[in-house]
């Protein structure tokens, strides 16, 4: 059996870290974090560090850069303590170890001057004999070294010996000198990279974690975004789901308006995505509000608004005399407002699946595919994610909405979206004005119905007090 099904497994304490990793980082073996200044190459070493300080393992930070003491003050902004994390200070700054002997092992800098710090880092090792090891940072060794033959040649040497006594090492690295970067990863059993920059739009600061190299296991490749917050990183592994659609369920949605029932050939399909387009005002949301609202007293919903507020939502329903204040208040029926660029698109899946997998909503509306564009246009192209997210929903038999908001008012040229995403719609709903004896009025037809029979007709859609 190869060491990729054997291979002994510890989390890397960082939430959605190991998806990434396929089971966490591998017992005994070595991993350079790679970033720039800033890209929370400690932050992610010392969460690693927590959690085997919770599973009850002996840690040990090396720090060669920041003073000891100091670490633990940027870190309490967290609102984390470093209780069981030995720390072991190799900064220039560095005091006698006699003075403090107790959680802190400190050497003086003439110890430091006199013996390589390569030495010093080995008898920290032997007299500690942690399982979990975090050296900040491999670069200062590079400095220490007197040139790139010795500091090749002491990279490996570390890095096997290390590797002997079973301990599980991040070596913290900047990456900014390429000429030693190649060195320190080829030495290492895996590589993972922390990576910090900001959009060209409007300036949205982005963070990802890139898995370069996995010695022993396989792993989800590309970058995936995550956060600093106060409870440390959390990353969101961006997961290309398989395309494959549940079979339609027997079931059709209905909606309660016998006129459209009818025109739809007896209702949407259990499991399939219907994608509402037309202009603004001609009634996508209240029309798609209405359908979660039905399938709410039954079973479970949500929906998801890019635009406007859960108390617009409601009120509107409530205008024309379809209140959901009920299916709100059971729980049947949730409404979350999706903050522009605040979400990462990847994290934004994170929610759905959450939603889908844990709370059992099994009809989704996305409103609207214009305001999801803008959120997520920042991150990458957002035509990726839409398809990301809709087979996700169709491999899980989900009834999907999604709302396009059209730029034209009233035009002979029909489009069901602008950002090219129709293919993946089973059904297309289209909401249009039109001029009528004088009048503008506001009509709906069916355009496509992958799985069943419609009726070609336009029909006139009105929307007031006594509903739609």
């Amino acid at each position: 059996m190869d060491d990729k099904t054997t291979a002994a497994r510890m989390s890397s304490g960082v939430p959605g870290c190991d998806a990434v990793l396929k089971g966490g980082l591998i017992h005994g073996r070595s991993y350079l974090i790679g970033g720039a200044a800033g890209a929370g190459k400690t932050i992610f070493s010392l969460q690693w560090l927590r959690a085997g300080v919770q599973a009850g393992e002996r840690c040990v930070y090396i720090t060669l850069c920041e003073p000891g003491h100091e670490v633990a003050r940027n870190i309490a902004g967290f609102g984390w303590n470093l209780d069981g994390i030995t720390i072991v200070d190799l900064s220039p700054s560095g005091t006698d170890l006699a003075e403090n002997p107790g959680e802190y092992h400190i050497f003086p800098p003439s110890e430091v001057e006199n013996v390589p710090a390569w030495m010093a880092i080995c008898a920290a090792v032997k007299e500690l004999k942690p399982q979990r090891l975090a050296i900040d940072s491999v670069t200062q060794l590079r400095y220490l070294a007197t040139d790139d033959y010795q500091f090749r040649k002491n990279v490996l040497g570390l890095v096997n010996f290390l590797n002997s006594t079973g301990t599980t090492t991040l070596m913290l690295f900047d990456p900014s000198e390429n000429a030693f970067d190649s060195t320190v990863a080829l030495a290492v059993d895996g590589v993972i990279r922390l990576g910090r920059t900001t959009s060209t739009g409007i300036s949205v600061g982005l963070r990802s974690l890139q898995v370069d190299k996995l010695r022993g296991s396989d792993f989800i490749s590309g970058r995936h975004p995550f956060r600093i917050d106060n409870d440390g990183i959390r990353v969101f592994p961006h997961i290309i789901e398989h395309i494959g659609v549940a079979a339609p369920g027997a079931q059709r949605h209905v909606c309660g308006i016998a006129g459209l029932d009818v025109l739809l050939g007896g209702g949407l399909e259990a499991g399939t995505t219907t994608l509402m387009t037309g202009p603004t005002g001609t009634g996508k949301s209240t029309l798609g509000t209405q359908y979660l609202a039905h399938h709410a007293r039954g079973a479970r919903a949500v929906l998801y608004t890019f635009e406007e507020p859960a108390s617009f939502i409601i009120s509107r329903a409530a205008a024309i005399g379809a209140p959901i204040d009920d299916v709100i208040a059971s729980g049947a029926l949730s409404i979350v407002h999706v903050n522009p660029v605040e979400m990462y698109p990847d994290e934004f899946l994170g929610v759905v699946r959450q939603a889908v997998q844990v709370d059992g909503r099994t009809m989704v509306m996305i409103d609207s595919l214009r305001g999801y564009q803008f959120a997520m246009e920042e991150f990458d192209k957002p035509q990726a994610h839409i398809r990301n997210l809709v087979a996700y929903l169709s491999r899980n038999g989900v009834s999907t909405i999604l709302a396009n908001e059209s730029e034209f008012i009233a035009s002979a040229s029909l489009k069901a979206t602008d950002i090219g995403v129709s293919h993946l719609a089973d059904n297309v709903i289209l909401l249009r004005y039109a001029e009528h004896a004088g009048q503008v009025i506001k009509v709906i037809g069916c355009l496509k119905k992958r799985m069943g029979d419609f009726e070609p007709e336009l029909r006139q859609l009105r929307v007031g007090k006594n509903g739609i």
